[in-house]
């Protein structure tokens, strides 16, 4: 008896050390691929950044910077997203609704040439041209000389952390970057093992804004300075005619030192530091556009908060707040034994024709942490270079166009899980369309609704700013951006934005519409005219030029859209009056958006012009494929005619700009063609991007960045036909991989991962009970979701227990 319970606790101990065992391997194996998702998505380089397109950005929304990571002379250049000339004010264009009138009246008289210059002299308005303009710079001057080694520079996704590391005379020094979020601020940490500590200067500085004075040094304490001034015109430029304007942004920028040794001073307008081990230094910054007059007082509060944290814990929360957004999403497509070379060097090695998944997949999460660093609620949206801008006068003003660049900044929001971000869009956007209604009567004579041309800025100027007709006279600004509107309400499902802020804008837009269309005796339909096909031209019967025409493509595509999810979103909020009566009658003899001519091409027009740039970048007459969803798989004539369209495109030198090659592959995705699109992500990743991977239009523009990562979302996941198509148009060199967190419309998160360019397993989940078809390749089926639990599925989409 006594040896059988011996042999029994010797069991019970084999098994107690057997779950251990397998305990610890299971916490060691997770601890492995902690370590490994952490070595992964870090851009890294071997040498300081030596021009602006090779540093590295961090932001918090509102707050940013680019950092040089120069060990003798730092740069961190500085941005802040209000940063702009002016203010709320705009003078009215000389057009009215006898001059559009006139307009029409020549369109349908061919007289072309007339109406593109008409339409410039009598609706553009002559308002100054006004700049997002950069915050200035911080410099780090350090006194030690001597050749550095083991140096790294690196941004780290997964923390949004720039770190700069190297050895100099044997002691190690680290300079840390972040901007934080929760604690408002850019905040920066140097160390060194040197015994004899950091010695260096600080200084702030900002480039004249055109031979003007526009900031001035203070000296408050010995550890602080700070930059206060106003953002005043970018050359006073009024088209041909010079203007100087005295006011804009009020601003102030401050920078404090805390350091644990040593001494710190300031002398002739620099912060001095002297034997430091360690350093903080904090940079705040506030305008008087979110502040009026207390702009100062705000830095104070600011600064009297994060003075009492120390690093770690500024650190710990900025990490924390950033990855409840950045960790939502996760996506490996494997090789990653190219992490060890550094990200530069990736590039020429793709640039030589060498495949880099790996790099593929952190482009995509790079899109990523670039939208949460530069949109987060209660900022200013992502303008067209985001927030980070080293300019006093940007290209293309750094502002906000919507003919396709403000909208593409925001196509990742809602399918890569950062709805939420999406919201300073809608601020703007808001805005903009109330003084549209002003412009829309003032203009056009339209007393109903509103309306936005093709570019507006931190004031929300809703009117066309245009030398030429070809690039400035749109007026479907604002009806694109309803699409994003009812694009989150699909993602979300919030009845309440749907209601208050949704609604009101489709109503707006479908009312203006409504009153803007004229009938067509020849067609007997409702066409909008004058129209313009963005930035394009097409040759008119006399073989000149011409820009604006008897309707467009992507006009009527548009209008048809607004009243499609106007009608719709009327019917889930159970209204029926007469408006909804009046689209409805208006929609079912509107002008085709979809025009197939007889070469098998989508009519960029209403006639079938040939046009004098037949690669142009723009592929507007698709607006129905993508961003749209009229032209779908269950329309194999007008597919096929899409399809058509961009082999044409492409064969005539098409999508050059970065921005163009992204949309592309949003495009090969709706099209289900992985092939081509895995030849534009080639493309994109050969000559599209900077050393920092910037897209490059060039110059740099973030649109094309966010293109892309919108792109590889809708290459393996989408939702726009009433049902999940899962991997439509995975990239044959992507064989392997998993991506976790996508939204679906419907709030649905998606999970997918497969192997050998095959699905392997669907995980589904919904915050309420949900039924919906899903379709992997020819197999379609139709899954139901249990509320708040998820589901999985083989890759012969059954069940798994």
């Amino acid at each position: 008896m006594g040896n059988l319970i011996q042999i029994v606790k010797k069991i019970k101990n084999v098994r107690t050390l057997i779950a251990g065992l397998i305990i610890l391997a299971c916490s060691n194996a997770l601890v492995r691929a902690q370590d490994a998702e952490d070595s992964q998505n870090v851009l890294w380089y071997s040498e300081p950044a030596k021009e602006w397109m090779q540093a590295l950005p961090v932001g918090n929304g509102r707050l940013g910077a680019m950092v040089f990571g120069d060990p003798h002379n730092e740069r961190i250049q500085l941005n802040e997203d209000s940063m702009w000339a002016g203010g709320p004010d705009w003078e009215s264009s000389k057009g009215n609704s006898a001059d559009l009138t006139l307009l029409r009246q020549l369109l349908e008289e061919g007289k072309t040439e007339q109406v593109d210059s008409l339409i410039v002299e009598k609706f553009s308005n002559k308002t100054i041209l006004r700049s997002h303009q950069t915050m200035g710079d911080l410099y780090i001057d350090f006194e030690e000389e001597s050749d550095i080694s083991n140096y790294r520079r690196e941004l780290d996704l997964n923390k949004a952390l720039v770190t700069t590391s190297y050895t100099l005379n044997q002691a190690q020094y680290v300079q840390k970057v972040f901007a934080s979020h929760p604690d408002d601020a850019l905040v920066i940490e140097l160390t060194t093992t040197a015994k004899d500590g950091l010695n260096l200067e600080l200084r702030l500085d900002r480039p004249k804004d055109h031979d003007q004075s526009t900031v001035k040094m203070v000296n408050p304490t010995p550890s602080e300075i700070s930059m206060k001034g106003m953002v005043t015109q970018n050359g006073g430029k009024r088209f041909s005619k010079p203007l100087s304007i005295d006011y804009g942004v009020r601003f102030e920028t401050r920078l404090k030192v805390i350091n644990n040794s040593g001494t710190v001073l300031t002398k002739d307008g620099k912060i001095v530091l002297k034997g430091v081990k360690k350093a903080l230094l904090f940079i705040v910054a506030n305008t008087s556009f979110y502040h009026g007059e207390n702009y100062v007082k705000k830095n104070d509060e600011t600064l009297s908060k994060i003075l009492r944290k120390p690093f770690e814990s500024l650190l710990s929360d900025h990490i924390v707040d950033y990855q409840e957004l950045y960790k939502r999403v996760s996506f490996d497509l494997e090789g990653h034994e190219l992490d060890k070379i550094p990200t530069n060097q990736r590039l020429e090695r793709i640039k030589k024709g060498e495949n880099d998944n790996a790099l593929a997949a952190t482009l995509f999460q790079f899109g990523r942490y670039l939208l949460i660093a530069c949109s987060r609620p209660n900022t200013n949206p992502a303008n067209l270079q985001g927030l980070w801008n080293n300019h006093i006068e940007a290209p293309w003003n750094a502002d906000y166009h919507l003919n396709i660049n403000l909208q593409m900044n925001y196509w990742p929001a809602e399918v890569t899980n950062l709805s939420e971000l999406h919201q300073p869009f809608f601020d703007l956007i808001d805005r903009v369309l109330e003084r549209g209604k002003t412009t829309a009567k003032a203009q056009y004579g339209i007393n109903r609704g509103t309306m936005a041309h093709h570019t507006t800025d931190l004031w929300a100027t809703p009117f066309m700013r245009a030398e030429r007709a070809y690039w400035g006279s749109w007026i479907h600004g604002g009806g694109w951006c309803a699409q994003h509107y009812w694009k989150h309400y699909q993602f979300t499902k919030d009845a309440v934005f749907l209601k208050e802020r949704a609604y009101p804008v489709l109503k707006d837009l479908a009312a203006f519409y409504l009153d803007w269309l004229i009938w067509d005796k020849k067609s007997k339909k409702w066409v909008s005219a004058p129209e313009t096909s963005p930035e394009n031209s097409y040759l008119a019967p006399n073989g000149k030029s011409a820009a604006v025409s008897y309707g467009s493509a992507m006009g009527h595509q548009i209008i048809g859209e607004v009243f499609d999810n106007f009608l719709e979103a009327s019917k889930i909020l159970g209204i029926q009056d007469s408006l909804v009566i009046e689209v409805r009658g208006k929609r079912r003899n509107l002008h085709p958006g979809v025009l197939i001519g007889e070469d098998g091409r989508i009519l960029e027009w209403n006639e079938p012009y040939d046009e004098p740039e037949k690669g142009h970048r723009h592929m507007s007459h698709l607006y129905a494929l993508h961003p749209g969803d009229d032209i779908v798989e269950s329309n194999p004539k007008a597919f096929a005619a899409a399809q058509r369209t961009i082999d044409y495109r492409l064969e005539h030198g098409g999508a050059g700009t970065g921005w163009s090659r992204a949309w592309m592959i949003n495009m090969n995705g709706r099209l289900l063609d992985g092939l081509s699109a895995q030849e534009n992500i080639d493309k994109f990743l050969q000559i599209s991007l900077a050393d920092n991977l910037f897209d490059m239009h060039p110059p740099f523009q973030i649109d094309g960045n966010f293109g892309y990562t919108a792109g590889v979302a809708e290459l393996l996941l989408q939702s726009h036909e009433g049902f999940l198509r899962l991997l439509p148009a995975l990239p044959p060199k992507w064989k392997n991989g998993s991506i976790t967190g996508l939204k679906a419309r419907g709030n649905i998160t998606v999970d997918l991962e497969w192997k050998d360019g095959e699905l392997t397993q669907v995980t589904l989940k919904a915050n309420e009970k949900k039924e919906i078809a899903i379709q992997y390749g020819n197999q379609k089926i139709l899954v139901k979701i249990p509320k708040s639990k998820q589901i999985q599925l083989n890759k012969n989409l059954k069940l798994i227990p």
